[in-house]
């Protein structure tokens, strides 16, 4: 199997790459941004790649080596100027820029430790943006997407091919664990021969709602939420707004 730094990029390849409910959203504030715009939590670049494409100056920040080095590569691929950092969205530092505007896209910010850790990525997204700017955080709750009915079919696997190889993604349990949610995913990759690997990753999400991430970030003026619709494969979220003070 292909070594496990390049797996990491792959296999958020293969769950998260194909989503663009969301892009429309992240376009509009984009534009009405009028200014750098940082994406926390990039990922191998669904978003930055697709700003970037249409002109906007956009900083790509993820703690996720794999994923920042792929952003790079994809950007240069494509003629694109993005800034891609490996850091840590509740401690990162970039030096010498004030953007006008922050995303968190995909669920993020339900990926940072509770409270505490929401608590440190609100500040340090507030020391890196402009008066006035926006930080626009995506949220959700897993649960909204499963059906009461149990005869329901179970969820289609996300599927991606990567020279040769067949890599797929289902989701098999949702529960909850204290304060988050649970997410089981057996992932399997057939190798060009029919070689079978298979594993299970799990993914916690913390649970958060919106008013109770308003309520936390006292340094941000709250604006009106936005909405990203569901699909048949995913859930819909709920986009907090907050402006920087």
């Amino acid at each position: 199997m292909v070594g496990l730094t390049v797996a990491a990029a792959i296999w958020h390849d293969v769950e998260c790459a194909s989503y663009e409910a969301d892009l429309p959203l992240w376009r509009q504030l984009a534009d009405d941004a009028h200014g750098p715009i940082l994406d926390l939590g990039c990922g191998t670049g669904r978003v930055a790649l697709d700003l970037a494409a249409r002109g906007y100056e956009v900083t790509g920040v993820d703690c996720e080596p794999a994923f920042t080095a792929a952003l790079a590569a994809r950007a240069r691929e494509h003629g694109l100027r993005i800034r891609a950092e490996t850091a840590d969205a509740r401690s990162f530092e970039l030096p010498g820029q004030a953007y006008a505007l922050a995303i968190a896209a995909m669920q993020v910010a339900q990926l940072l430790g509770g409270r505490e850790g929401r608590a440190r990525m609100l500040e340090s997204v507030r020391r890196h943006l402009r008066p006035g700017a926006l930080l626009a955080v995506a949220l959700a709750d897993p649960f909204e997407g499963i059906p009461e009915d149990e005869e329901a079919a179970p969820p289609l696997p996300d599927v991606r091919e990567e020279d040769g190889w067949v890599y797929s993604s289902t989701p098999v349990d949702v529960r909850r664990e204290g304060g988050a949610t649970a997410i089981d995913r057996l992932r399997q990759a057939v190798s060009p021969s029919g070689e079978l690997d298979e594993s299970v990753a799990t993914i916690m999400l913390d649970a958060v709602m919106p008013d109770e991430l308003e309520a936390e970030a006292t340094a941000y003026a709250v604006r009106a939420r936005r909405e990203v619709p569901p699909t048949v494969d995913y859930v819909g979220s709920i986009v907090v707004m907050l402006e920087a003070r």
